[in-house]
């Protein structure tokens, strides 16, 4: 049982009655829910270009995480972005608990801005705390630690300057990326290299394109998944895993950032389930509960040569448009509505804040 208290009564979270769509008579006070996020329009308002924004939120995805919050029996509160939430916390306003999907926009720990602020309030919110969102927005360092606890994951070297390519053991070919960036950001055609030259020439590229450390692997040839996980510790399970198969002149290897904005076209998604699915689900929770990832996200796997699978990198702020994110995506196909992947997002935060206990403010 998961207990909710107020000054009144305590509340069953895990009820028939806090749940229920029926009469209000039948719901708790409702828990006012802040929504922190960073709306792409705004930051292309500020001269910011179309990939530089890719992670940001549309319209449809707050006026759609608004509307199921509230379907659900919450009271939400739009907030913004950083800018607006330190404006509205100097103005004394408070919430309950947040519902942060900010992605942030500027730093290594641009993930982290929001949890660590309202860290410093007091304030619960959903998802990741500000040392997991900072470790795993660099792919190196997460990987570091994954393999240093024997997750399986593709051998690398993170390059801050090229002289960190001297004398490199990898073999091609190998996979360049950015290693702080998401949504495919940095990824193309080139991101797949064969030879020393073309390996220097990319992270020469990367390295000025992004101001930041540029991530190079082993390159896996097989089949490439992304596994939803929901939940928090011994409590997350994963999601049947969702394969990513590439269609026509995309058939090759790379999901970037112009495969994912026209995925209608370049990518067919289908469930894996069987053995190879089972493998996916127990890699991708080790990975998750391994990095302290909380409430839900994304875990994306590619399989080896020897068709094993490894960890290529974590999403623990997962885009949720209600359409074309891959997290509810993965969920349609699996009949899960959107709707009820906010209730589990919502649930796992609500259970492990204070120990299953959570104090109401007085507005």
């Amino acid at each position: 049982m998961s207990i909710l208290t107020t000054a009144s009564r305590p509340i069953d979270i895990s009820s028939t009655d806090f749940w229920s769509e029926g009469s209000e008579k039948r719901r708790p006070e409702k828990l006012c829910v802040g929504l922190t996020y960073d709306l792409q329009a705004e930051y292309l308002a500020r001269n910011y270009s179309p990939e530089e924004t890719a992670e940001l939120d549309s319209p449809e995805t707050i006026d759609a995480l608004e509307q199921s919050l509230r379907t659900l029996g919450y009271a939400p509160v739009r907030i913004g972005g950083i800018e607006s939430l330190v404006g509205k916390l100097a103005a004394g306003e408070r919430w309950d608990i947040v519902f942060n999907i900010s992605e942030g926009m500027h730093g290594l720990g641009r993930e982290a801005q929001i949890p660590a602020l309202l860290d410093a309030y007091r304030i619960p919110y959903t998802f990741s705390d500000p040392l997991v969102l900072g470790i795993t927005l660099h792919k190196g360092i997460a990987k570091h630690i994954l393999k240093n606890l024997g997750i399986a994951t593709p051998d690398f070297i993170v390059v801050k300057t090229l002289s960190d390519l001297d004398g490199h053991s990898l073999a091609f070919p190998l996979f360049v990326k950015p290693a702080a960036e998401g949504t495919g950001k940095g990824i193309s055609s080139r991101s797949l290299v064969h030879n020393e030259g073309e390996l220097r020439e990319l992270c020469s590229d990367l390295l000025v394109e992004f101001r930041q450390p540029v991530l190079v692997e082993t390159f896996l040839p097989g089949r490439e998944f992304t596994v939803g996980v929901l939940g928090t510790g011994d409590r997350a399970r994963a999601l049947t895993p969702m394969e990513v198969v590439f269609q026509g002149e995309s058939s090759g290897v790379v999901y970037s950032y112009e495969t994912k904005k026209n995925y209608r076209e370049l990518v067919e998604y289908s469930l894996v389930n069987g053995e190879l699915g089972e493998a996916c689900k127990d890699l991708a929770l080790a990975a998750w509960r391994a990095l302290g990832c909380r409430d839900g996200g994304r875990i994306d796997l590619r399989l080896d040569a020897e068709n094993r699978p490894s960890f290529i990198e974590v999403n623990p702020l997962a885009g949720l448009h209600p359409v074309d994110s891959d997290l509810p995506i993965l969920c349609r196909l699996s009949g899960i509505s959107y709707e009820a992947l906010i209730r589990e997002i919502m649930t796992s935060a609500l259970e492990r804040e204070h120990n299953g206990k959570i104090v109401l403010h007085e507005f």
